[in-house]
C-alpha cells in the first residue's frame, strides 16, 4: 500500500491501513509503529509513515455538539474544515483561524497548528482549540485543556501527529453576519512598496496577505498585489453566488510549470484589471482560491512540487526576504502562487508550531531533481543566517540541522511522543530512517 502527500513527494509503502471510524474503539495492534492520516494535504512526508501503519481518521467525521448562543463547536477528528463551515456559518459562525484550503481535518489543522491571514490579530489554530482528547497506545484517554493535562495539550499543538490519536477536539468559533467578506487589493510596485502597504494596513484589517511576483527582478523585484479583507457587516442585498470547482483534467507527465510559463503567468497576473476600492467577495474565493480547481497539484507533473516556507524574525525580515527572492528569481523557476505575510507577535501554545513574530514566504517549486535541491540549499543558508525557521508541514527534504533550528524544542517535546507513533518526516530529520 504506497501513500503520499498532496505534493506527491515522497510516495511511500505502508506496512498497512486501518480505517479509523469509531472514536470509542482502542488503537489496533500493530507490529508497526502508527500514524493518523486525515486528508493528506501536508507537503511532504509529516502525514507519511513508510513501512508502518496509517490510521485513515477521514471516517471519523460526525459532530459531537454544537452550542449555537457561544460558538462552541466539538466534533471528531476527522470532520474537515469544510464540514465545519457548510454547518456553521449559516448559523452565523466562521473557523477563527483557516489555512489557504478547507480539505484539512481538524485533527490535522490542530497537529499542525495551521495558521492564516489574520496571524496578526488571532495567532494560529491551536489558540482556540479549548478541549481535545487523546488516545494514547498504552490505553490511556487523556482529556486536555489549559486546566487539565495542559503539557499534552501544548504538545499535541502543532505535535505533528506523534503524540497519539486526537479524537474528537473543541474549538471557539467568531461570529459572523454572513458568508461574505469586504475585500481591497492594493498592486504594489516592488518589495519596498509590500513593506509600506503591510504598515499602512496591518492594524485595520484582521485578514492580510500578499501575492509577490518571485520571476521579477531588478527594480521590480518583490512586486505583487497585496490584498486585506474583514468578515462584511450586515448587508440588506447580497449577490448571489454558486461555487464551481472544476478537476484539472489530465494528469501530465511533465510539469506545466517551467521558466517561460511562470513568467507569462506571473507578468499577466500582476499586471490584471483589479477591482477598484473595496468590494463586496464571497469567502470562498477570497480564503480558498486555489479549492476552486480540484486536484490542482496535477499541474506539477508525475514527478510532484516542493513547497518551501519560512519564516524569518523582524529585525532580519527586510534584507532576508528581498535575498530569498533574489535567489529564487535568478533560479529561473519557481511558483505561480508566491504568498508573503507579516505574522504578528502573539507567541504560539505549540512546542513544535511554527509561526513566530516575522515575514512568512511560501512558495511551490516543481521537482527538477539537483537543481531544485540546490536552490533548497541556497534558501536554507539565508533563513539560517537569518535566525530563521522552515514549516516542517510544508516540508520534504529540510537536513536535521535545519529541523533543529526550525524546532527549538524538539527534545523537550520528544518526552511526549508515543512510543507506537512515529512518521518518516521524523525520523528523517532526527537521522533515524
Amino acid at each position: 500500500m504506497s501513500a503520499s502527500s498532496w505534493n506527491r513527494i515522497p510516495r511511500v509503502a505502508h506496512s498497512a491501513e486501518f480505517d479509523w471510524s469509531n472514536r470509542f474503539a482502542a488503537l489496533p495492534e500493530a507490529d508497526t509503529t502508527l500514524l493518523a492520516h486525515g486528508l493528506g494535504r501536508s507537503y511532504g512526508d509529516v502525514c507519511l509513515n513508510e513501512g508502518g501503519t496509517l490510521l485513515r481518521t477521514r471516517s471519523m467525521d460526525h459532530f459531537i455538539a454544537f452550542d449555537r448562543a457561544s460558538g462552541r463547536l466539538r466534533a471528531e477528528a476527522g470532520v474537515s474544515l469544510k464540514d465545519i463551515l457548510d454547518l456553521v456559518i449559516p448559523q452565523g459562525w466562521f473557523l477563527p483561524v483557516t489555512p489557504g484550503t478547507r480539505f484539512v481535518t481538524l485533527g490535522g489543522a490542530i497537529a499542525n497548528d495551521v495558521h492564516g491571514k489574520n496571524h496578526h490579530v488571532m495567532g494560529n489554530f491551536g489558540h482556540h482549540v479549548t478541549d481535545l482528547e487523546l488516545l494514547r497506545s498504552d490505553g490511556r484517554r487523556l482529556h486536555c485543556n489549559r486546566e487539565q493535562n495542559a503539557d499534552w495539550l501544548y504538545a499535541t499543538i502543532g505535535g505533528l501527529g506523534l503524540t497519539g490519536l486526537i479524537t474528537w477536539a473543541e474549538i471557539q468559533l467568531v461570529p459572523i453576519s454572513n458568508p461574505f467578506m469586504i475585500t481591497e487589493n492594493i498592486r504594489f510596485r516592488n518589495l519596498d512598496g509590500f513593506w509600506e502597504q503591510d504598515a499602512a494596513v496591518d492594524a485595520g484589517w484582521p485578514y492580510t496577505v500578499s501575492w509577490v511576483d518571485c520571476a521579477a527582478t531588478g527594480k521590480q523585484r518583490g512586486r505583487g498585489v497585496f490584498m486585506v479583507g474583514q468578515h462584511a457587516p450586515v448587508q440588506p442585498d447580497l449577490p448571489s453566488w454558486k461555487e464551481r470547482a472544476p478537476t484539472f483534467p489530465i494528469d501530465p507527465p511533465m510539469s506545466f510549470i517551467n521558466g517561460v510559463s511562470l513568467r507569462a503567468f506571473n507578468f499577466a497576473y500582476y499586471h490584471r484589471s483589479l477591482p477598484k476600492g473595496v468590494t463586496l467577495q464571497h469567502h470562498v474565493p477570497f480564503f480558498y482560491p486555489l479549492d476552486g480547481l480540484l486536484e490542482w497539484n496535477r499541474i506539477y507533473g508525475r514527478r510532484g512540487f516542493y513547497q518551501y516556507q519560512c519564516v524569518l524574525p523582524p529585525e532580519a525580515s527586510r534584507e532576508g526576504i528581498d535575498a530569498l527572492l533574489q535567489r529564487i528569481a535568478a533560479s529561473r523557476t519557481g511558483s505561480f502562487l508566491a504568498v508573503l505575510k507579516m505574522f504578528g507577535d502573539i507567541p504560539s501554545l505549540g512546542m513544535m508550531s511554527f509561526p513566530r513574530a516575522g515575514a512568512t514566504l511560501a512558495l511551490d517549486f516543481p521537482n527538477l531533481g539537483d537543481r531544485t535541491h540546490a536552490l533548497f540549499a541556497e534558501l536554507d543558508a539565508v533563513v539560517r543566517d537569518c535566525g530563521g525557521r522552515l514549516y516542517p508541514a510544508k516540508d520534504a527534504r529540510m537536513s536535521t540541522e535545519m529541523f533543529r533550528l526550525s524546532c527549538p524544542r524538539w527534545q523537550e517535546f520528544s518526552a511526549f511522543i508515543d512510543p507506537r507513533f512515529s512518521s518518516s518526516f521524523w525520523r528523517r530529520v532526527n537521522g533515524s530512517e
